[in-house]
């Protein structure tokens, strides 16, 4: 994408054209989301021009948009930021750098495809170990989750398919791929770690894109899928999900390695502290969803009933009066209902759902 709006610049200019680029802002990262003043100081030299025309997925519009104030200071950020691209504009990428992200974008494309497309065992572990099935169900969507209802992954729409790995906090779709590509340059030339770095200190579209992979990390639980894993997931396919844990710890290592830092979110204090607020509420969630689907795909799985949380409900009867349960679900009384609470608590503390 970055190459494509620098031969598109090269074109309108040959023609006197003057081109506006439409972009399209996602919540996750895996579609274009993040912070939105980085993501426009990170265009290619020339490509902003003073003016900037963005789409905005939906649910992004109601969290930059949805109120007075925050729909005026998002509008701040992309004036200033719109501003501040054309009288001070990046850096162009030194032949070298562009030589290592060619080379790494080809072997990170091999690597995805080889999993997500190639891997006879990937399609039945990902419906298995996420939620994409009951969220294809279940109407909480602006879309169905499908193009064709009777295709593979690529008939799977982008909303749910990023959706279902943010739920279970392993981001798969994100970061797959990374490692490959950073562990192939280094083993070429050791030397090739210092390149990588000045790219990271020097060239703002690596940096940005480090950093919103490194955002993902912190947000990222790799024991959290393995608890989706060890509950859902078949026994011959358990080797498969230890397997892509692996490799998430192993990118994360070269992630932070390449960035010069020794713990994820060290530039963003902030942030870290938000995320470690968060995260037992979060957890929470992850672990009474893992629960809901392990009882909505196995009916004879049973739970230990648990005490009462509050002398108030000791009589079972009462909780039930006060829960209005969804009469037309085609699943045992309230298992929809605990879904579709957890997966829009989830999505609410994740911040980039789909």
């Amino acid at each position: 994408m970055y190459k494509a709006q620098e031969e598109l610049i090269k074109v309108a200019k040959h023609y006197g054209v003057k081109l506006t680029m439409f972009h399209g802002r996602g919540g996750t990262v895996g579609r274009g989301g993040g912070p939105t003043h980085l993501a426009i100081l990170s265009q290619p030299p020339d490509t902003i021009h003073g003016s900037l025309r963005v789409t905005v997925q939906g649910e992004v519009i109601e969290h930059s948009f949805g109120e007075e104030h925050l729909c005026f200071r998002t509008l701040q950020r992309y004036t200033a930021a719109t501003l501040e691209h054309g009288m001070h504009p990046p850096i162009s990428p030194k032949p070298e750098w562009r030589a290592l992200m060619d080379e790494m974008a080809v072997v990170a494309t091999k690597e995805y495809r080889s999993i997500v497309f190639q891997e006879p065992r990937f399609v039945e572990y990902f419906r298995s170990a996420t939620p994409e099935t009951e969220y294809g169900r279940m109407n909480i969507g602006s879309h169905p989750s499908k193009r064709k209802p009777s295709g593979g992954i690529e008939s799977l729409r982008a909303i749910p398919w990023i959706f279902a790995w943010t739920q279970t906090r392993f981001h798969l779709p994100v970061w797959l791929g990374f490692g490959a590509a950073i562990k192939h340059i280094m083993q070429k030339d050791i030397r090739n770690i210092h390149i990588l770095k000045e790219m990271y200190n020097e060239w703002p579209f690596f940096r940005v894109t480090l950093d919103l992979l490194e955002m993902v990390f912190a947000k990222g639980d790799p024991g959290i899928a393995a608890v989706y894993d060890k509950l859902l997931v078949a026994d011959d396919l358990q080797s498969f999900g230890e397997q892509l844990r692996k490799n998430y710890e192993e990118t994360k290592e070269l992630l932070l390695q390449v960035a010069g830092h020794k713990d994820v979110l060290e530039g963003d204090p902030y942030l870290k502290q938000r995320l470690r607020l968060r995260e037992s509420y979060i957890t929470t969630l992850n672990v009474c969803q893992a629960y809901t689907l392990k009882r909505i795909r196995d009916p004879s799985f049973q739970v230990s009933p648990q005490p009462p949380l509050s002398k108030e409900f000791t009589d079972e009867s009462q909780p039930a009066e006060l829960v209005q349960l969804n009469e037309q679900s085609e699943y045992a009384p309230g298992l929809e209902d605990t879904l579709i609470l957890t997966m829009k608590g989830i999505a609410a503390g994740m911040q980039n759902t789909g």
